[in-house]
């Protein structure tokens, strides 16, 4: 595949010959992807028999952890690639700290390239923040460089590669950390699921070929069937114009992800759907899970079919206990969520946003046990609501409006006129291809594609810190930021600038500050903000949970509280790798 696309039947289809290619993608093989030292391709592909020659992430407690950075041959596809593996494994060690202990972690550069370790969600000196060319040059060939800091919180974190893409190469790990008083979510069995993806393609090249078409990966287009049931359903008129809209606007209306199954495998804890991680308990026992989106590029909903999941910490904080069947990931977010199975297997099903993949593995009574993958559902069309926000060019309010209508159909072209009148007036220039003017500010949407479901579907309206907020000042100043970007020339920017156009944003030592994040795009981005905590409030400035990973869905508004008690140089950027090296990127000075 690498160098050479799949081609396209005239109905819109992909071949027979792309088809399963997305199908070996989708399962991968057997096991996880690791070969031992010696072993050939010819020995790659793990059976049962095999589980032993493969090295598994290993846990390491303590307060002094040395980290070996090296690359090794591995196979997810068929294939045999070269990675970045940390200790030698994929995903990396789970490190296990103590609230309150100063940690000290050598790390050695085996690799023929300068590499990092950021400590995500971490709140410490910005010179152990693991950004190079922001908090330190990066770790040289051959080098050992050590972090050390004390650990001021608890929870489950993680850390990966802040250099180049070396992160979907394989460089990541789990952190848990254990309250200084005990831990006080009890669960008698306590799992990580580390979620993220592999491609075959060198990750540079994946990005040089986005770059020169956006679309490239995405085979979600709309078809003829579709635009039957469309008929039968709106009628023809609202049919026409839902396409002529997208049309208009020089967007596809599935424009989900950058990539997809075409390129990429999707892992649990390293292990391919094929794989089928397991993970052990006992009937009526109290599981609890630590879900961590290790992606560099990926959404992901996840479900346990006919398991709920009380949900009681995000991104290493702990929240009201709120019982749910699916919630959406974010890449480098966290969900520590609580079952008690009292069925003998059940299948953990990570699907993509995209509907293209899934990651899958197995919670079962003992190993080989398994239970029914679901079906993949099929890829739901961005709405007006996506591309528009709250209001229409006239004012009128999107969320009351009638689909079927002919009203609807007018109000399609008119906004279908607006934006195209936006794109050639665009304030931030040629990096940036739409504008909304009246962005939604509701926090209670799921998102594309699962808005329609009659399951319970975690939101982040949902979310309450136990505690309330750390900080009960109320703002001194507010600064606003727009997400944006050019999917043509697969540019993304802040303020349609991107990293290497952009001045540093500035905040003052002790402040507290709100910001608004305006997606101006129609795609999520899952926005990190290094070394300080993001406030989470509602459209009427109330505190509802406190994040270090936000995701910003499209023409949508995010308003959030920031005390910047943390001097020094951070960053502030979209955790989608790909959107981040392309601009989405900004540096963060507190003095």
């Amino acid at each position: 595949m690498k160098g050479k696309q799949p081609s396209l039947n005239q109905s819109g289809l992909a071949s027979s010959a792309m088809m399963k290619s997305r199908r070996r993608f989708v399962q991968g093989l057997v096991g996880s992807g690791i070969l031992s030292a010696g072993m050939t391709a010819a020995h790659s592909v793990y059976g049962a028999s095999d589980r032993s020659d493969v090295r598994r992430p290993e846990e390491l407690r303590g307060k002094i952890f040395n980290l070996t950075i090296d690359e090794v041959r591995v196979n997810f596809t068929g294939s045999t690639r070269s990675a970045a593996a940390i200790n030698g494994s994929i995903p990396g060690p789970t490190l296990r700290w103590k609230e309150g202990d100063e940690v000290t972690i050598n790390v050695t550069n085996r690799l023929s390239e300068r590499t990092s370790l950021h400590w995500h969600g971490m709140i410490l000196p910005f010179q152990m923040d693991g950004v190079p060319g922001i908090s330190f040059p990066g770790i040289a060939p051959g080098e050992t460089f050590q972090y050390r800091f004390k650990v001021q919180q608890s929870g489950t974190y993680w850390y990966h590669s802040h250099s180049a893409f070396q992160e979907m190469t394989g460089m990541y790990g789990a952190i848990i950390i254990e309250p200084a008083s005990g831990e006080r979510i009890q669960a008698d069995q306590d799992h990580v699921i580390m979620l993220s993806e592999w491609t075959d393609e060198d990750p540079m090249y994946v990005f040089q070929k986005l770059k020169t078409m956006g679309h490239l990966y995405n085979f979600n287009q709309p078809t003829l069937p579709g635009l039957v049931r469309d008929i039968a359903e709106q009628g023809l008129g609202a049919a026409i114009n839902k396409r002529d809209m997208f049309n208009v606007m020089r967007m596809k209306p599935t424009d989900l992800a950058d990539l997809s199954a075409e390129t990429l495998t999707y892992l649990i804890n390293g292990i391919t759907p094929a794989g089928n991680g397991t993970r052990l308990f006992a009937k009526g026992e109290r599981v609890r899970l630590r879900i961590i989106n290790a992606a560099g590029n990926t959404f992901f909903d996840v479900r346990i079919p006919d398991l709920p999941m009380t949900v009681v910490q995000v991104d290493g904080n702990d929240v009201e206990p709120v019982t749910i069947d699916e919630f959406r990931l974010g890449a480098g977010e966290t969900f520590d969520v609580l079952v008690t199975p009292t069925e003998d297997a059940y299948t953990f099903f990570a699907e993509t946003m995209d509907r293209t993949g899934y990651a899958r593995g197995t919670l079962a009574t003992r190993q080989g046990l398994t239970a029914p993958v679901p079906e993949r559902r099929e890829a739901q069309w961005l709405s007006m609501t996506d591309m528009m926000g709250n209001m229409s060019a006239t004012g009128q309010d999107m969320s009351g409006m009638d689909h079927g209508s002919g009203d609807h159909d007018n109000m399609q072209m008119d906004m279908g006129e607006s934006v195209r009148a936006r794109h050639a007036t665009s304030e931030f220039g040629p990096s940036t291809d739409m504008r909304v003017d009246f962005p939604r500010t509701n926090l209670d949407d799921p998102g594309v594609g699962l808005r329609e479901t009659n399951r319970r579907v975690l939101t982040l309206a949902d979310l309450r810190s136990l505690n309330g907020p750390f900080d009960h000042r109320e703002p001194e100043r507010e600064i606003e930021l727009h997400l944006t970007g050019n999917m043509e020339r697969y540019s993304w920017s802040i303020d349609g600038l991107e990293y290497g156009n952009s001045t540093p944003i500035h905040f003052r030592h002790g402040e507290r500050l709100r910001v608004h994040l305006h997606n101006d795009t129609m795609m999520t981005h899952p926005m990190h903000l290094h070394g300080m905590w993001s406030d989470l409030e509602d459209a009427d400035g109330n505190f509802l949970v406190r994040r270090h990973t936000l995701p910003v869905q499209p023409a949508q508004r995010v308003s959030f509280s920031v005390t910047a008690d943390a001097l020094g140089r951070w960053v502030w950027h979209c955790h989608l790798l790909f959107h981040m090296d392309a601009g989405m990127f900004r540096e963060v000075v507190v003095v």
